[in-house]
């Protein structure tokens, strides 16, 4: 059985690859350039703090690097929030992502709980 972290970082490495794919198809005016501009940092980002944390030599940095892992998958959560509330993006897609979304942060965020 693989180590569960990597199954993570696979879960994160998809999100992310699945943001910047529907990104792609979000209009090309100022709305959908700001806020995909955005959610392809922020959950670029998370995946890769994550990849980060699984680095690091103490807990303490561990903790840290999670925690901003964590930090900007609640960015991204939000900001699919304003994306659906003005209707841009495949919403069966928007619908998808953020089913995952919310696993991967209630994920991250047991993992910090009890690295404390």
């Amino acid at each position: 059985m693989p180590d569960k972290k990597f199954d993570l970082e696979d879960r994160l490495v998809d999100f992310a690859a699945n943001i910047v794919l529907f990104c792609k198809d979000l209009p090309s005016d100022m709305t959908g350039q700001y806020y995909g501009n955005q959610l392809l940092r922020s959950a670029g980002s998370s995946a890769l703090n994550f990849g980060e944390a699984q680095g690091t030599n103490t807990v303490k940095d561990y903790i840290n690097k999670a925690s901003i892992s964590l930090k900007e998958l609640k960015e991204s959560r939000v900001n699919l929030k304003i994306l659906t509330k003005v209707e841009y993006g495949d919403s069966s897609k928007r619908v998808e992502i953020l089913d995952e979304l919310e696993q991967l942060i209630r994920i991250i965020a047991t993992i910090i709980k009890n690295k404390k």
